[in-house]
């Protein structure tokens, strides 16, 4: 369990995140090549569907990063992202899924270091799970 590298996928909305090669290019920070950044334009756009498809491609965990709450360049997009990631820890639970393997960061654009600690915080967490289950079920039908 230890060589356990997770697969992250992240949803990160425009006006709150800094995309990785912002990171990387600008501040020299290592940013973990095991995270898949998807930007949108808000994290409102986030919809259920595209987040158990996430998992449902190969992901261990998933995480959606939005603006602070009353900060939203949409006005409420984050509030929506915030009901929708609720519902998908709620269905992952019913499944017996570990709710925690999907998580919702609210950050500041001015914040580019915590956007860093926020993806490595991520992947310790889903390291201590281990890997998806949905990933052993799809690894044993392919066998």
């Amino acid at each position: 369990m230890k060589d356990f590298q997770p697969q992250i996928t992240a949803f990160c909305c425009h006006n709150a995140a800094y995309l990785p090669q912002d990171l990387t290019k600008r501040q020299r920070l290592q940013y973990p090549s095991n995270v898949t950044v998807i930007e949108i334009p808000c994290s409102g756009k986030t919809d259920v569907v595209y987040l158990l498809k996430a998992f449902e491609a190969g992901a261990d965990g998933v995480y959606v990063v939005g603006c602070p709450e009353g900060e939203c360049h949409f006005l409420e997009g984050n509030l929506r992202a915030q009901k929708r990631v609720q519902y998908t820890q709620q269905l992952l639970a019913e499944i017996g899924i570990e709710k925690e393997r999907i998580q919702l960061y609210n950050l500041s654009s001015s914040l580019k270091e915590k956007f860093l600690e926020v993806a490595n915080e991520m992947i310790d967490k889903i390291k201590n799970m281990g890997p998806s289950p949905l990933n052993k079920v799809q690894g044993q039908e392919g066998a």
